[in-house]
């Protein structure tokens, strides 16, 4: 898993021709990286339970409770329906996102059946029943509707009322205010998806995983697969894999240098035979499988998808 490369952000023209080559396609519908993960290896997706296993890649314990994820989000009015904004990590300091969640439990959770917490950078809703809740996270639906993906059915009625009150605890907070007057987004919802309990560890072989990503972390401690942290390169990765791997890249680093880099040590990997073939998953939603003979397709000079 690589950073965003569309729209011209790949200046190496060497590289930029060798992706070209490839089978390089853009995924349709909203993306979700475990699922794309799962899908390149054959793998089936988790019943239920995505925000315990992102629980579980933070802490490395299994929750035993009910738990959904409770994501920062800046919700914009447009015309006729409103836009969804991811803040994500990056976009809401741990500071302001404690003082968000210790509100939510303060001025929500007395008397109720369910409570705030906050592990590093991420919210999370604990319930001793289940609700209904969003099943992609935040973003995977930037820029969209959210009304199309929230739950929809009798259902619904718990998860709509208890998003009302969260958004009218969160509307005139200090951290909010502080936001607006900085001229940031507001963190006016909270986006609740992946709701459900861990699933009970088993063991299902899997290559080995280098990434920092809790959620991917989670489910490979459920099947007791090989978790590792981003070691730095991915020559590291190889040094450390026998029969191939699965390596995340970081997210928010400054990728124009380190995305050339990452991308010259896969192709001389494969190019000496260390690999026999790459799946490349970019975080703007382009896949390109590459294997060796990819490189005799001379007549592929560009690709609409990276110009």
């Amino acid at each position: 898993m690589l950073p965003a490369v569309a729209n011209g952000r790949l200046q190496n023209d060497k590289l930029r021709r060798w992706l070209s080559r490839s089978a390089i396609e853009a995924m349709p519908g909203p993306v979700e990286w475990l699922t794309s993960v799962l899908q390149v290896l054959g793998l089936p997706y988790p019943d239920e339970g995505c925000a315990a296993l992102r629980m579980w890649g933070q802490t490395g314990d299994r929750p035993a409770v009910w738990i959904a994820a409770a994501d920062p989000v800046y919700l914009e009015p447009r015309l006729d329906h409103l836009c969804l904004h991811a803040l994500g990590r990056a976009g809401v300091p741990t500071s302001d996102l404690r003082s968000l969640i210790d509100h939510l439990q303060r001025t929500l959770a007395p008397g109720s059946d369910f409570s705030f917490a906050r592990v590093g950078s991420c919210g999370y809703l604990r319930a001793g029943q289940a609700i209904a809740t969003a099943s992609l996270p935040a973003y995977a639906i930037d820029q969209c509707a959210p009304s199309e993906f929230m739950p929809s059915g009798k259902e619904a009625a718990g998860y709509r009322a208890l998003i009302s009150e969260v958004e009218m605890a969160l509307h005139d907070h200090d951290v909010n205010t502080c936001r607006e007057r900085a001229g940031q987004q507001p963190v006016n919802s909270m986006w609740l998806w992946g709701g459900g309990c861990a699933p009970e560890q088993r063991t299902t072989p899997h290559p080995p995983l280098f990434a920092d990503d809790p959620l991917l972390r989670g489910h490979w401690y459920s099947v007791t697969g090989v978790v590792d942290r981003w070691p730095g390169s991915i020559g590291d990765c190889l040094s450390a894999s026998v029969a191939g791997f699965v390596a995340v890249t970081p997210e928010f680093e400054d990728h124009d240098g380190a995305m050339e880099s990452w991308l010259r040590e896969l192709r001389e990997a494969l190019h000496s035979g260390r690999l026999s073939r790459l799946t490349l998953l970019f975080r703007d939603g382009i896949r390109a499988d590459v294997v060796r003979s990819h490189a005799l397709r001379f007549w592929r000079r560009g690709s609409p998808l990276l110009d």
